[in-house]
């Protein structure tokens, strides 16, 4: 029996929590040493980014968090066939998550070279352990987000209009590191994930970070495509492309959601740099939570 028929979920009080964080990590397992390969990353990203090394377990980003009043997304990224590096459990999040269900909204990251058994374990995960999304990071992956390698996986995300996020844009991971760590940039260039947006248009695609150095594509396709969104990680907002801010106070203040990219930026870091980025006031609500919530099936 899976955990998601022992317990019934707990929604989320939209009204208790202070914001939503599409764009949380959890990058080692409470069961299972830190794996060596993705140490070198985690060396390179933390080294880009002047953040801490050390990562913490998923009940610690679920206490901070919750001391916060910020609900998430959590998910690890698997990216076992080009890296070779073990990835964290999609279970062992969502059991975690399922525990505390009024705070955490777990996500999933499939390798899309798992194909058809990566589309089983998908379809295994929403429907027994309440997953709520996916993630892909096409760049570490070592595969164009339109290879149709990982379509079947990208039908099961769509059957049941469930968002995906989508790393965009430069990579903090391999940053600095020899040959890059072996990360294709090409991949996270936005107009890659038009054919996917265009093929499932059941399927919310969120592209994640502000894709510099492609920017305006994401903005193209976020206005022409009604299924596409954009979270805002992995850069402070004091730094953000001015294209990001005009649109954002325009055509897209309901396309535009918060996220972090904890642990290497915290959200109150975040936060506190998007009051002073130039959103208009009415907009900064929409960003930090209510986009989210209709994105997500919250409300």
């Amino acid at each position: 029996m899976s955990r998601r028929e022992n317990q019934a979920p707990m929604p989320i009080d939209i009204s208790k929590v202070k914001a939503i964080d599409v764009h949380v990590h959890a990058e080692v397992s409470c069961h299972d040493p830190e794996d060596p390969v993705m140490a070198q990353f985690f060396d390179a990203a933390s080294a880009y980014f002047k953040a801490p090394r050390e990562r913490p377990k998923i009940p610690e980003i679920i206490d901070f968090y919750r001391e916060r009043q910020i609900a998430f997304c959590l998910f690890t990224v698997d990216c076992e066939s080009a890296v070779g590096a073990k990835r964290v459990s999609n279970y062992e999040i969502a059991e975690l998550a399922a525990d505390h269900s009024d705070i955490v909204i777990p996500f999933a990251s499939i390798d899309p070279h798992k194909g058809k058994y990566g589309a089983r374990e998908a379809r295994d995960l929403i429907e027994n352990y309440g997953v709520k999304g996916f993630k892909f990071h096409h760049l570490i992956q070592g595969i164009h987000p339109a290879d149709r390698t990982g379509y079947p996986i990208y039908e099961v995300i769509a059957e049941y209009k469930l968002p995906a996020i989508f790393h965009t844009g430069h990579s903090g991971m391999g940053t600095g590191m020899r040959g890059g760590g072996g990360v294709r940039l090409k991949y996270g260039q936005p107009m890659l994930m038009d054919d996917v947006a265009a093929d499932f248009p059941d399927m919310k695609m969120i592209l994640a970070h502000p894709s510099w150095p492609w920017t305006d594509e994401s903005l193209s396709m976020a206005l022409h495509k009604d299924n596409i969104f954009i979270d805002l990680s992995g850069w402070s907002p004091k730094y953000f492309p001015k294209q990001i801010i005009t649109y954002a106070n325009t055509q897209l203040r309901h396309k535009m959601m918060f996220g972090s990219d904890f642990p290497l930026i915290t959200p109150e870091k975040w936060i506190a740099a998007a009051q002073e980025a130039g959103f208009k006031e009415e907009v900064l609500p929409l960003i930090l939570k209510d986009n989210a919530v209709k994105v997500l099936g919250l409300g």
